[in-house]
């Protein structure tokens, strides 16, 4: 009887663990972004020398961030990119697509953003389920992802539902390795390995698969949301996640996704002044460095209770002992 209870309780522990308080980051600072003209911020990236963000609305141009102490001014860098490669995402979901684009601006719904060491940046677009590289210098060109990349993530349940494909792009300073971030209904992350001019997937695409539901923050009524994943990024041989609905950061292992540590920032976020109308997360963006986080809120068109409309740009300190403590 004592062996099965042990045994219980290793299959619990990762369950409990999860349900426990998490450590809460601290805000150091807040700045709203002049300047995007959709007032949609979905991706945000450190290229060289500056913040960089994408918005989901506007298929021809990144921002360049750049101000002071509050606001900050977005400087946009126009591109265009060539027509996008064939998708194997069904018709439905493709018609659903383009009709929405249509309606609200950005038929290529580009909504992660990374970087490499030469100065590449990668855009994923949700609509066509592929990825936009846009060098330093030259024409943008997008990236010959596998063939069998969709299938493979459909076959785990991932890329069924309509705005609720792929949300995050990393990519390793090499430019060598790529990991993409389906959102909800069902998460996961791919991987992805670069063999000359294209990419393949090792042991298959998919890193992980995760359904089921979770409680909102307390601050939004603790009901139940799906699981979701808005962004990915790559630091020190870890991928990091924001995890929207339930605004928090993850720690995730670089080979099976499984989860090592979540931090919190439902306090500073869900402020009374900070709040929006939606009962729901709007944290998009997220850029992780040695000294803390970057976080992104694509507020559309709501406005906050303590009247700003634009979108906002979070700066939190790292977690006490690092983003790699161990728990």
């Amino acid at each position: 009887m004592r062996q099965l209870a042990a045994a219980l309780l290793l299959v619990a522990a990762p369950v409990w663990a999860q349900t426990q308080a998490l450590e809460e980051l601290a805000l150091v600072s807040e700045h709203p972004i002049n300047g995007i003209a959709a007032g949609n911020l979905s991706g945000l990236a450190w290229c060289g020398e500056a913040l960089w963000a994408v918005s989901d609305r506007e298929d021809d141009r990144l921002y360049r961030l750049a101000g002071g102490d509050a606001d900050w001014q977005a400087e946009a860098e126009r591109f265009v990119a060539p027509p996008p490669p064939s998708t194997a995402l069904p018709w439905g979901l493709r018609m659903r697509t383009l009709v929405a684009g249509l309606l609200r601006g950005g038929n290529l719904d580009f909504e992660g953003l990374s970087c490499d060491a030469v100065g590449n940046r990668y855009l994923v677009s949700e609509a066509r389920a592929a990825v936009l590289q846009i060098p330093p210098a030259g024409s943008p060109q997008w990236l010959a992802l596998p063939e069998g990349m969709v299938r493979q993530a459909r076959a785990s349940s991932m890329l069924w539902h309509f705005n609720a494909l792929l949300e995050g792009v990393a990519i390793d300073s090499a430019g060598e390795r790529l990991w993409l971030a389906a959102e909800r209904q069902r998460r996961g992350l791919l991987a992805l390995h670069k063999r000359g001019s294209s990419w393949h997937c090792s042991a298959g695409c998919v890193l992980m698969s995760e359904g089921g539901s979770e409680p909102a923050p307390a601050q939004l009524g603790g009901e139940l949301q799906p699981r979701d994943f808005s962004a990915v990024v790559l630091h020190k041989e870890k991928l990091f996640t924001l995890e929207r609905q339930a605004h928090r950061i993850c720690r995730r292992n670089l080979n099976d996704g499984a989860v090592e540590r979540c931090w919190s920032f439902a306090a500073e976020a869900l402020t009374d002044a900070r709040r929006y109308p939606p009962p729901y997360g709007l944290a998009e963006a997220l850029w992780i460095d040695e000294q803390g986080a970057w976080v992104g809120s694509d507020n559309g068109r709501h406005t906050r209770a303590d009247g700003e409309q634009r979108p906002v740009v979070w700066r939190f300190a790292a977690p006490k002992g690092g983003w790699g403590r161990r728990r």
